[in-house]
């Protein structure tokens, strides 16, 4: 059974750091890309980011505009580990975060679809507040 196990989400002051980790177990994410989306009450879930397989180096990633040159993705193959790291946290990006495996190892065009993924990992809450 694919499980995408995600941790580092939490309680951050508006400036501050967090990273969050998506573990796989019953899927080699290497072989995927993967992407990382959240979703705030009310709204739809948002794209963020997204890395392609460990096939194509360097790694390809892309950005949303509300995070680029703050929030970081990342893998770790070893530990069949991708990371988001996120910094210069504001209230605005409190929300559910997400990561997901693409069934194809590029991130596409439409990578920030949802409907791109057939993996997701459970929700992680990420609160910014002072």
């Amino acid at each position: 059974q694919v499980q995408l196990v995600k941790s580092g989400g939490g309680l951050v002051h508006p400036g501050g750091s967090l990273r969050l980790s998506c573990r796989a177990s019953g899927l080699s994410l290497d072989e995927r890309a993967i992407g990382w989306f959240r979703q705030a009450p009310g709204k739809e879930r948002e794209g963020l980011s997204c890395i392609s397989s460990s096939d194509s180096s360097p790694y390809y990633t892309d950005y949303a505009d509300s995070v680029k040159g703050r929030f970081t993705i990342s893998r770790d193959n070893a530990k069949n580990t991708v990371y988001l790291q996120m910094n210069s946290l504001k209230p605005e990006d409190t929300a559910v975060y997400y990561c997901a495996a693409d069934p194809s190892e590029m991130c596409m065009s439409s990578w920030f679809y949802v409907s791109n993924y057939d993996s997701w990992g459970q929700g992680t809450q990420v609160t910014v507040s002072s």
